[in-house]
């Protein structure tokens, strides 16, 4: 009976059918709704050898990995069986979102899909923007016109008592865990009249099975999505008797894992000593970057169990199996040196004089932060996308946790920040700019602590953006004591989706954005507001919130107006060297007088600039846009080409984004809900399929850009859209960090190629 498990696990495609079948894509499906709805469930997970011609060309060098490429591939060559994507990781709602947008191209995307914006954090806002979202997805399963089932929840009931009698059988050591994962799996393939008679009968089977010899495994990390792995692992002499993740035993009929679990550490050990387990194997499969958050936690809490945590490709590898026997790893060749740039490294020229007084402001403030902190004054850290103005509005003095890794940078701690979270069991290479603040608790060095080191925070907060967001989050809150709070990311689910949302949101945000999702976030906020208020004794003044949010209004509407100056003059007043400094530095500290000050008189010297005829190149011949995240540690390439080529680069994400991302009108409105409005589209405006293409072209078509130059971290559908538009793009295999694939001197002479090329040719014809 074990092989018609293996069969239907292995391929779907062949499995009996007893209902219409819907396919779904992502472990946290609703299982019990869609069976109810008169359908059956069939999962979709990624082929793992599959070619992706498709994909590639569609995503480019696009951040999705070889997982998310190959769903992308298997959706783009879709048949007519309903399609339902949820947002189970932070790849499934972009690929939804490609999938939109190639429709609203034209192009052929499955004809009857539905994303589902289910999430899983254990809060009432959450529970019920999901009651939502699935009044929503009733609705469409019953556009489909298939009859509704009466005896779904009996089946699922009796499913859920037949997988409990599976667990017992696993501690017991009577089945493998691959065969175990195979019933397991076949669960979200078959219907549950077909399912639990044949579960039946292999439990019958299982009672006169012989016990396997073997040491007992537990394995945790990354949803194992294939056989692969737990195959190779039992080969090499283990058992594994039990796992935590979301493909597996304890997710099998309950609960899906929320984004952030503080206790899944204790019940990983507590299921692992439930199992009789010998030792504990947690694996972080194909580029997983939350998985690794998850080893220290689990450490702390088997200190007495053997651990081991490795990272590895979905199938698995030589390297693999080398790692599971505990063999040593041979040295790894060190990288070579990269070449120098030709040109040498210049530092910039900066043409304004209101942007000097800003590195002596930084220190003093952050001076006094520690002072006030040091005297008893609650602190705060926040992300970049969090919503601060509630923190400013009750005088919580806060540091932005992307401005304090750059600091960390400039003062080259880089390198010893990395080594402390190594030494803590924590990964010092996914996404370590988010994980500074961690590595600054551990810090102990008072000589070389940058700008005197961070203070400990009384809370933490981020919004849940990224799959390893959350769990850094929850880890830093449990080194430091602080107090987490991760905002849901919510997506938007409509397949009909505007493309001009910098006309749209600043006035009229309400009818723009779905209530849902701003209902969301303004119930988080307030829960946030009456956490602050029971710690603080402080209380949120809904006058002094509103001051903030205008203070914020009047500095954006000045980077509005700077912004629109240098997309009309040619040549161009300054360049992003400029205009990316001057724009970052206050947006840390909008909200203030400071800041909005400083946004005025940003504007009021580059309108003097216009005015007196002065340009950033005098000689400008070639107008370019740059398309990624700075080059904040050599700012002085931007300006390598205005002597040689008369080459400007006049655009950034940076202002423009000020300019058209963040104002608000408040106006006879709830202020608090326009922050949400705010904070639910942060980072869709510049990566999102839909929402950012369309920016980029109108961007490039009022700077009268001749070239666009895109890092590797560019959204894939914004590259089309700006070469469907007529821009030429030279797109660059490097990121703003780690430039691996192209050295500097590479780099240079692909952009000078382009500049004398393409950009230079459309110049010559504007």
């Amino acid at each position: 009976m074990l092989a018609f498990f293996h069969q239907a696990y292995s391929d779907p495609s062949n499995a009996p059918a007893r209902a219409p079948v819907i396919r779904t894509l992502g472990f946290d499906a609703p299982r019990a709704a869609l069976l109810g709805a008169g359908f059956q469930p069939v999962r979709l997970v990624a082929p793992r050898l599959a070619a992706t011609p498709r994909a590639d060309a569609v995503m480019g060098h696009a951040a999705m990995g070889h997982r998310g490429k190959c769903l992308l591939e298997a959706l783009l060559s879709w048949d007519d069986t309903p399609l339902l994507i949820t947002a189970a990781d932070g790849e499934q709602p972009q690929i939804f979102a490609a999938l939109r947008e190639l429709g609203r191209q034209g192009e052929a995307v499955p004809r009857h899909m539905h994303f589902l914006d289910w999430l899983h954090l254990p809060r009432a806002a959450s529970m019920a923007y999901n009651d939502a979202r699935m009044t929503q997805m009733g609705d469409w399963l019953a556009g489909l016109g298939t009859a509704p089932a009466e005896d779904a929840q009996a089946l699922l009931a009796h499913q859920a008592h037949l997988l409990d009698a599976l667990g017992e059988a696993r501690r017991r050591g009577r089945i493998s865990g691959t065969g175990a994962l195979a019933v397991i799996g076949a669960s979200a393939i078959l219907h549950p009249a077909d399912y639990n008679p044949a579960l039946e009968e292999l439990l019958v089977e299982l009672v006169s099975a012989p016990e396997i010899p073997a040491r007992r495994l537990f394995i945790t990390g990354t949803p194992h999505e294939g056989l692969e792995l737990y195959s190779a692992i039992e080969a090499e002499g283990w058992l594994i008797v039990g796992e935590d993740h979301a493909w597996g035993q304890s997710f099998a009929h309950g609960p899906c894992p929320p984004r952030i679990d503080v206790t899944s550490a204790k019940r990983i050990a507590s299921a692992a000593t439930a199992c009789g387990a010998d030792a504990v194997l947690h694996l972080s499969i194909g580029g997983d970057e939350a998985a690794p958050w998850q080893e220290a936690a689990i450490r702390r809490a088997l200190p007495n169990m053997p651990f081991t945590a490795l990272r590895c490709d979905a199938l698995p590898d030589a390297r693999f199996l080398s790692r599971l026997r505990g063999e040593a790893e041979p040295p790894r060749a060190p990288k070579p040196p990269r070449a120098a740039s030709p040109k040498g490294e210049k530092r910039s020229r900066k043409s304004l004089e209101s942007v000097a007084s800003f590195n002596a402001y930084q220190r003093a403030w952050f001076a006094d932060l520690r002072a006030k902190v040091a005297a008893g004054s609650p602190f705060a850290m926040a992300n970049a996308n969090a919503p601060q103005e509630i923190l400013r509005a009750l005088d919580i003095p806060f540091v932005v946790n992307q401005w304090w890794a750059s600091i960390v940078a400039a003062k080259q701690q880089s390198g010893r920040y990395q080594s402390l979270l190594r030494d803590h069991h924590y990964p010092a290479n996914v996404e370590a700019y988010s994980a500074q603040g961690i590595a600054a608790a551990f810090d102990d060095d008072a000589e070389n602590a940058p700008w005197g080191g961070l203070p400990r925070p009384d809370f933490v907060h981020a919004v849940a953006t990224s799959e390893p967001t959350a769990r850094i989050f929850a880890e830093w809150a449990q080194v430091t004591g602080a107090a987490a709070f991760v905002y849901e990311k919510s997506n938007d689910p409509r397949m009909d989706l505007y493309g001009d949302w910098w006309a749209r949101l600043p006035d009229h945000w309400e009818e723009a954005l779905e209530p849902e999702r701003i209902d969301l976030m303004t119930a988080e906020l307030r829960e946030v507001i009456a956490t602050i208020e029971a710690k603080t004794g402080r209380r949120f003044d809904e006058a002094r919130f509103r001051a903030v949010m205008d203070l914020v209004n009047e500095q954006e509407d000045y980077y509005r107006k700077t912004r629109n100056l240098i997309a009309q003059t040619v040549p161009a007043p300054i360049g992003i060297v400029d205009s990316m400094p001057a724009t970052m530095v206050p947006q840390w500290h909008r909200g203030t007088q400071w800041a909005r000050d400083a946004a005025k008189a940003f504007y009021e010297e580059v309108k003097a600039r216009v005015d007196a005829g002065l340009a950033a190149c005098p000689g400008e011949k070639v107008r370019l846009m740059w398309v990624g995240r700075g080059l904040w540690s050599e700012m002085g390439f931007y300006q390598k080409w205005e002597e040689s080529h008369g080459a400007v680069f006049v655009w950034s994400m940076y202002l423009a984004l000020a300019a058209d991302g963040y104002i608000r009108d408040i106006e006879g409105k709830d202020a608090l809900r326009a922050l949400a409005s705010r904070c639910i589209t942060m980072g869709d405006e510049l990566r999102m399929p839909t929402w950012a293409g369309p920016w980029y072209v109108h961007e490039a078509q009022i700077h009268t850009i001749d070239g666009v130059v895109a890092l590797s971290d560019a959204d894939p559908f914004v590259v089309r859209a700006l070469r469907e538009a007529g821009f030429p793009v030279l797109e660059l295999t490097a990121d703003n960090f780690n430039r691996e694939g192209e050295d500097g001197a590479a780099i240079e002479a692909a952009i000078t190629t382009f500049i004398e090329g393409a950009a230079g040719q459309r110049a010559a014809q504007r």
